[in-house]
């Protein structure tokens, strides 16, 4: 029993991410194949299915999970829409690698499982309730109650980066405007100053000054968004993951100090505010433990 894993698989539009995990965490094996051009359902799952088979060799693995780059049914079998992959529309791709590979299996959106990695493995790992917000391309997000990942009644809960924040401001693909993702994704910081991200760490690196009061006005508009989740769900913490939270110590004093100006302090109380950890591997962990939580039923 000892070296019996499960197959955690972070589904992404470039790269496919694989691994093998002991119930403790451990990672045992870890692959990465580049996502079949097109990324039509087929291609992918025989991209997928070679790859279990490698990594499941010894016939020592119980069950995948596997995060998509989109909404998965209620019950995780059903991929409803995968952002940048071709052809995605109601791909009912857990029966498709449990037919292929025998083994059963479970999905859930991506940033749902890098949430998930970060309670078990990451910045997360001392709190039983958690917000997880991921700062990239997009504005997506994961919310843990109890330890457990917090989907909905029909799956597509916790799209943390579409709440509003202003009426009238840009529009949004989801048909919202001025969600928080149009105020705080890699594209509204383009739109705003006409620089990269990173460009911007960089020159608040060396004191610039432009781009200091430019981290400090997105830290207070990340504050807004993270107040409206604080009122609802009252977490022990938030953790800030993706490629722009890199500059995190630019911003993050701005957030805490809107979050004390507009939070009640008993729904803030010992509120931790975090840098995500486990970088571009949460969504491969966090999805072999949605694995064991749900198909091999370890705690």
């Amino acid at each position: 029993m000892t070296n019996q894993a499960v197959i955690g698989i972070d589904l992404g539009g470039t790269a496919i991410k694989l691994g093998t995990f002991l119930p403790d965490g451990t990672a045992t094996e870890s692959i990465t194949i580049p996502t079949p051009q097109p990324a039509t359902p087929q291609a992918v799952l025989e991209s997928i299915v070679t790859a279990v088979k490698q990594l499941n060799r010894d016939n020592n693995c119980l069950a995948i999970g596997l995060g998509t780059p989109g909404p998965a049914d209620a019950a995780g079998r059903i991929a409803k829409v995968a952002i940048n992959l071709s052809g995605w529309r109601d791909v009912p791709l857990a029966d498709w690698l449990e037919k292929e590979t025998n083994l059963p299996t479970i999905l859930a959106n991506d940033a749902n499982c890098a949430g998930l990695g970060e309670a078990w493995l990451g910045a997360g790992r001392p709190f039983k309730n958690l917000i997880l917000l991921t700062l990239g391309t997009g504005v997506g997000g994961a919310i843990i109650l109890d330890g457990k990942l917090f989907t909905g009644s029909g799956g597509a809960a916790a799209e943390l980066g579409l709440i509003s924040l202003n009426p009238d401001g840009p529009p949004c693909n989801s048909g919202n405007q001025g969600s928080l993702e149009q105020y705080a994704c890699i594209g509204a910081i383009r739109r705003q100053t006409g620089k990269e991200p990173i460009e911007l760490g960089k020159l608040a690196q060396e004191g610039d000054p432009d781009a200091l009061a430019f981290w400090r006005q997105y830290g207070r508009i990340l504050g807004v968004g993270i107040a409206n989740f604080l009122y609802v769900l009252t977490p022990e913490a938030v953790i800030i993951g993706g490629g722009i939270s890199a500059s995190s110590r630019f911003f993050f004093p701005a957030i805490l100090s809107e979050i004390e100006s507009r939070v009640l302090p008993i729904c803030r109380e010992g509120l931790q505010l975090l840098e995500a950890q486990l970088g571009n591997n949460a969504g491969m962990v966090g999805a072999a433990r949605l694995a064991w939580q749900n198909l091999v039923g370890e705690s």
